[in-house]
This record gives C-alpha cells, structure tokens and sequence, in this order.
C-alpha cells in the first residue's frame, strides 16, 4: 500500500505536461498591437492619393511640418513602446537603403504581424511562423528579379519617369515635372566615370531660399552661398576672372591662448597697440593680394572673430570681394567643386591652392541677396540645386521631396532595374507566393499562404486612399494576374486596372526588394520576443 502511494507523485510528474504561456503571449501580442497601430498610423499617407500628416512638436518652438514621408513621420513621433520604436527604424533603415518606399515598408510590416496574430491564436509556434517568413522573402525578391526591366542609365527618359513615380505622392506632387529632370541632371552630373555604379548625394547640395514658388527652382553648375558679400567700406559685389582662396584662419588682431585683461595706462602705448593691429592686418592682406587673390571665402570662427572692421576695410581697398562665416562643414563641398585647397596659416598662403572662376557676383533672390560662383575652371563633380517655395513649409517639403527623388535615381545607379508600381509587383508577388505554398506541406505551407495573402495589403490600400472600392479593384487585379497580365496594376488618375508601365508608373528594383527583406526582417524579430525584462 505504502510503494503505491509512493509512486503516485512520480507518476504525475511524468505525466504533467501544462506550461503556462500566457505571459509570453501576452508579451508577444502586446508587440504586436503596438507595431500594429504604428503601422495604421502611416497607412492613409500610401500612394499619390495618400493624405498629408502635420506634425507639430509640443515644445515652445512649436515647429509645423507638413509631409506624408513615412520616414520623416516616424522620426518625429515620440514613441515609448520598444516594439513600435523597431518600426520608426525599420522606416529609417528603408530611407538609408533606398530612399523611397518609407511608408510601403511599415505598412507591409504591419500587415504581415497582423496575419502572424492570427496564425499563433490558431496554434502555430512562432518560430514555424519566422522560419517561413524567411523562406517566403527569399522566394519574393527571387519573383521580383524576374519581373524587373533593365536599364541603362543613358536611357534619360526612364529615369526621368522612375523620378517622377517617387513625386507624384508627394505634396509637391504638380511641380513633378520641373524636379524629376532637374533630379536626374543633378544625379547624373555627379557620377564619376571611374566608379559608374556609385553615387554620393553628398556631391549635390541643396540651398533653400524664402521667395517665388517651387516654379522657380533651378539646378546650378556652380556654387551658392545663402549670404551676401560683405560690403563695409564699400566692399565688392561683382569680380570677374576670379581666383578664390578658401581660407581658415582668421584676418584679425591675434589673441592670448588664455583669458585675461591688458591695463594700458596711458595713449602712447594705446597708439602703439593699434598701430601693432594695423600693420599685422596689413601685413596678411599684403600677402593675400601677392598671390592674386581676389575673392575671399572665410571660414565662420568659433575663437575670436574671422575678420574685423578694419581688416574688411582693407580687403576692400586691395579689392577683394569677402564672403564670410562660411560653416566648417561646407568646405569640403566647396574646395572639392573649386578644385582648390583650403588654406590653413597665411604663411601657406599661395597661388597653387587657389580655385578659378569666370564670375562670382552677388544676386539678388526674392527680398534677401546670395552670392553665386559660376563658371568654375576644372569643376569638381558637385552641383547646386537652389529650392524657392512660398513658405518654409513647401521649401521643407520641396527639399525632402527632391532628396527623395534623387535616392531613386542613386538606387537605378547601383541596381539597374527598373519594376511596375501601381500595386502590380505586390499582386503578382502574392499569387506566386501562395501557388508555391501548396506544394509545400505541413505548417510551412499554411503560414507561406498567410503570408502571401498580406502582400495585398498594397494594392488594398492603394484603392483605398484614392477613394476606390478596395475590395472589387484587388479582385479584379487578381483577376488580371491570373490571365498573365504582370504588369496590370491601379491606375489612381483613371480609378480602373491598367498596363502600369504604358503609364509610365515605375520604381526601381531596389526598392521593392529593399521593402520585402527589411519587413519581413522586422517581422521575425518582434514574433521571437517573448518576454520584456526591464533593468534599471
């Protein structure tokens, strides 16, 4: 009697199998919900009929922006739950990748945790549900490749349509045909023979300026300077022939290393002092002039001032046209457009670091003035694009626009395909997807068919923000798909299914399969979390 009661709790020990999970599916739904809201938060900005967000910040700046970029929404959102903040990076990662497509990727982020909701309530491991998400972004951008036209970046007229499918949802969407070209003559102005496949947007700068509209946007060969010429006694505002120095030291009286005070007691030793100052300025414009030097970039000073009153007053006398407080970072864009070097110490002072231009002027631009260098003599690979707007707020959004625009073309540079918009790749992705998904077996299959069901949130949401009937254009896409039509997709303009690409709607490879692998990436990282440990 005794040996039974004994082996009774051996007997249930082997026997007992219930764990609770409970925690960790609270854990992991409660990601899920928090990635998820984000992800409806960006959804009505997707496509050329998506709506605009204005963002202001809480604090006394009260700073506005109007945008519907999904990157620059995030950034701005204040977001405290761990999960939703891996979705404002997931946007970021997106823009450093390919630029465009910030809010494709979080809208097809929450979509797939949304189908991967369901299938762990009906019982699959989360594991089982990542390793087919996995298999299902390999064998997606494995369709797309196959779907994808290839280009050559001579082939002006498709870039410029590439740049335009980026534009068309943006708020500056009706100046698209003014920035699209101007986009791509920027671009390709800055790739260098020698490496055809890279292009750095460093080399292209953009100066915004208050004033006219967006109409009066222009590309520069050259460079802009968003101050004026200095014009104390009497300085220039026009040179021609001009041979410019870039220099970084300061045209003023020295000073001591420490702080401290001179007592001058009486007005000799005054006297003696100034006249010190006058001959130490004199002696450095003395030495600019002797190299031919004519106009003058001085780099803005944090130690003491870059240039006085009086050493302005003889720069204008030598007849040197000064520009000054021009910022440290800028120097690099300008020595390497300039083709000069700058010039550290005036004792290195000399006419081989000098750059040569036709013409350095200052212009006037709205109600304010810039001065513009043009003509430059063995000009760096850079370019200037000058951005006019109505109000800071177009200017800012201009500016984003045109960044956006030119990532594109940095994106048809390194990957040289071209793919249908319009919600097509999405669909034809889908159907593809769940085809494959029957011939496999077991889970994987189940959860590759679910998967592959959420890349229709695209097309879905398309139609949705153009006001269509989301329900019966997907159907009918699918419909198109299923006939073999690739290249059918939403044609917003018209409300009807078209051949997108005889509507000029394309995007580059790059960032489709950018979008597929960052989300799914995202995905599996979110379902493989199950527990939250905070630490102090």
């Amino acid at each position: 009697m005794a040996t039974a009661v004994a082996a009774s709790p051996a007997q249930s020990r082997k026997t007992e199998t219930y764990t609770d999970t409970k925690r960790r599916d609270d854990v992991r739904g409660l990601n899920i919900a928090a990635a998820r809201a984000v992800a409806d938060a960006v959804r009505t900005s997707l496509g050329p009929r998506g709506m605009d967000k204005m963002i202001s910040s809480g604090d006394q700046a009260q700073e506005v922006i109007i945008t519907n970029d999904g990157a620059t929404i995030l950034s701005r959102m204040s977001l405290l739950q761990p999960a939703a903040r891996m979705l404002a990076e997931l946007s970021r990662s997106q823009d450093a990748a390919a630029g465009d497509g910030t809010t494709t990727v979080v809208v097809l982020a929450g979509s797939l945790l949304r189908r991967a909701q369901s299938l762990l309530s009906a019982g699959a491991h989360p594991t089982a549900a990542a390793d087919a998400l996995h298999r299902l972004a390999t064998r997606a951008v494995e369709i797309l490749h196959a779907m994808a036209i290839p280009i050559e970046l001579s082939d002006r007229h498709s870039l410029v349509k590439s740049a335009s499918t980026a534009l068309n949802s943006k708020v500056v969407s009706q100046y698209s045909s003014l920035l699209s070209p101007l986009a791509v003559d920027a671009a390709l102005s800055v790739v260098d023979p020698a490496h055809p496949d890279l292009l750095d947007l460093r080399d292209i700068r953009v100066v915004k300026k208050l004033g006219g509209t967006v109409d009066d946007t222009e590309l520069i060969r050259g460079l802009i300077f968003d101050k004026k010429a200095s014009h104390s006694a009497g300085g220039l505002t026009r040179v021609e022939n001009a041979k410019i120095a870039v220099i970084q030291f300061q045209v003023s009286p020295p000073k001591t290393d420490i702080e401290q005070s001179v007592i001058v007691s009486d007005y000799a030793q005054m006297d003696r002092i100034l006249r010190e100052e006058r001959n130490y300025i004199l002696g450095m414009v003395k030495k600019i002039k002797a190299s031919g030097c004519n106009v003058l970039l001085i780099q803005k000073s944090i130690l003491r001032d870059a240039v006085t009153d009086l050493s302005l007053h003889y720069l204008a006398k030598a007849k040197i046209l000064v520009v000054k407080d021009v910022e440290r970072d800028e120097i690099e864009f300008i020595t390497k457009t300039l083709n000069c070097l700058p010039i550290a110490n005036i004792e290195h002072f000399c006419q081989d670091k000098l750059g040569y231009a036709d013409l350095v002027e200052e212009v006037s631009v709205g109600d304010s003035k810039i001065v513009k260098i043009t003509g430059i003599k063995n000009m760096g690979r850079t370019t200037t694009v000058l951005v006019r707007g109505s109000n800071q707020l177009v200017i800012d959004e201009a500016e984003r626009s045109l960044h956006d625009a030119l990532c594109v073309i940095r994106c048809l540079v390194n990957t040289r395909f071209l793919i249908a918009g319009g919600g097509a790749p999405e669909i034809e992705m889908s159907m593809q997807l769940a085809a494959w998904a029957k011939e496999l077996q077991g889970m994987e299959s189940y959860c590759i068919k679910e998967f592959a069901e959420a890349l229709e949130v695209i097309p879905y949401t398309l139609a949705e923000n153009a006001g269509l009937n989301p329900i019966s254009i997907v159907t009918e896409l699918r419909n198109r798909h299923a006939k073999g039509e690739k290249n059918a997709g939403i044609n917003v303009r018209k409300g009807e299914i078209t051949n997108i690409l005889e509507e000029n709607v394309v995007q580059p490879l790059l960032v489709s399969t950018s979008a597929i692998t960052l989300a799914s990436e995202c995905v599996r990282m979110i379902l493989k979390i199950d527990d939250i440990v905070t630490v102090r």
